[in-house]
């Protein structure tokens, strides 16, 4: 198999052919490669966003996922931290969606993709700026997936993944409130796992650093602290088949981050069929800064 991202060249397995994705944060950065990813093995997917600045982004990437992969892609912007907004785009989608001939809608796959990032010493955090990250981080996923659950199938075939961070894991300085709301999540995928068991297994991932906006906006500061972790993290050594602006971080940092298709590639994998023993689990995708246990 082939991935050339972007280019379908029909020589994929279609693997996820008549189902239904819902991704977080996915008009673009990693929730774009994401979707993308799994249009490119015959899925269906909903692209949410939350503010009208992507709107754009949004329609143009759903235009051509479905030119590429011959997909239905549907873009709804909706904020996920309100439950009537969270009920918008289970019925939004069952309006698009639904079986013309037999009324059965189903949503397979839902991967929490969407976040945002406070970046501060624990005596300058906000109290406003704790309410909104928990919000978005912990309270949507909740939200959503209580909106999506009687959706879900009901053979365990269902996948639902947490993004995380390996910020949970290796507690950078100044992440007080973003580092919490990953090891929230987390948690939440336990307890998931658990209550929906008969429907889908429910996994997290925790990234390192990725060649996002998020990212690339950080301040050296943030970046040399990520980059505490290189000299014992396997996979970033920068090599010449890299990118240019990966290589120029990269030799700055000591290591290279990662490329967003490469954590949308094991977001796809976990929502393979073939992955269905496993759930609960924080499943390393981080080059290995740490490692799943």
């Amino acid at each position: 198999m082939s991935v050339n991202m972007g280019s379908y060249q029909g020589t994929f397995p279609r693997i996820y052919e008549h189902k239904l994705a819902l991704v977080t944060g996915s008009a673009r950065s990693i929730g774009a490669a994401i979707v993308q990813n799994l249009a490119s093995k015959g899925c269906n997917v909903i692209i949410n966003y939350a503010t009208e600045a992507s709107d754009e982004s949004a329609v143009a990437l759903a235009a051509n996922l479905e030119n590429e992969y011959s997909v239905r892609a549907l873009p709804i912007r909706a904020d996920i931290t309100s439950r009537e907004e969270c009920a918008r785009i289970v019925s939004t989608a069952k309006e698009h969606f639904t079986d013309s001939q037999t009324g059965s809608f189903q949503i397979d796959i839902i991967v929490h993709n969407a976040a945002v990032l406070y970046i501060g010493p624990l005596e300058s955090v906000k109290e406003s700026e704790f309410h909104r990250i928990y919000e978005v981080n912990v309270l949507g996923p909740l939200l959503l997936t209580g909106a999506c659950k009687e959706y879900l199938p009901t053979d365990r075939s269902g996948r639902i993944v947490m993004l995380s961070s390996i910020a949970g894991t290796t507690g950078p300085e100044n992440t007080s409130l973003y580092s919490g709301t990953k090891g929230a999540i987390e948690a939440m995928a336990r307890v998931w796992c658990r209550e929906l068991a008969e429907r889908a297994t429910v996994n997290s991932i925790n990234p390192g650093p990725v060649m996002t906006d998020m990212y690339m906006s950080a301040s050296d500061t943030v970046k040399e602290s990520l980059a505490l972790w290189n000299p014992i993290t396997p996979l970033v050594a920068v090599r010449e088949t890299d990118r240019p602006e990966v290589k120029e971080l990269g030799k700055k940092f000591g290591g290279r981050a990662a490329y967003a298709e490469e954590i949308a590639g094991l977001v796809a994998t976990i929502c393979n069929a073939e992955f269905g023993w496993c759930t609960g689990s924080v499943i390393s995708a981080n080059g290995g800064s740490s490692f799943s246990t």
